[in-house]
């Protein structure tokens, strides 16, 4: 026998083909922005999967919010690097 529901990846992929008009009414940049949001929401399937909650787009939309946490963590992190490396630099030259 097989299985009875769908498993949440089924879902998301479901959800994804509903939010189709919607993408092609987007301009280019958008469309690009708007698949990524999607990949993010798959990145965290697996988390998504076992919480089966039952409204699948709040799985969804928090995925996307958790992946652009993410994505500010490295930027924070790439920014302080970039700071304390130009710090350096201005104290290893010594004084003016």
């Amino acid at each position: 026998m097989g299985r009875t529901n769908p498993t949440y990846r089924d879902v998301l992929r479901s959800l994804e083909d509903s939010w189709q008009d919607y993408r092609r009414a987007l301009r280019r940049p958008d469309q690009h922005r708007f698949d990524r949001l999607w990949e993010d929401a798959r990145q965290y399937a697996d988390a998504g999967g076992y919480l089966n909650h039952q409204n699948p787009m709040v799985v969804v939309l928090f995925s996307m919010i958790l992946a652009h946490e993410q994505r500010i963590e490295d930027l924070e992190a790439e920014l302080e690097g970039t700071q304390a490396d130009s710090s350096d630099s201005d104290s290893s030259a010594g004084p003016k």
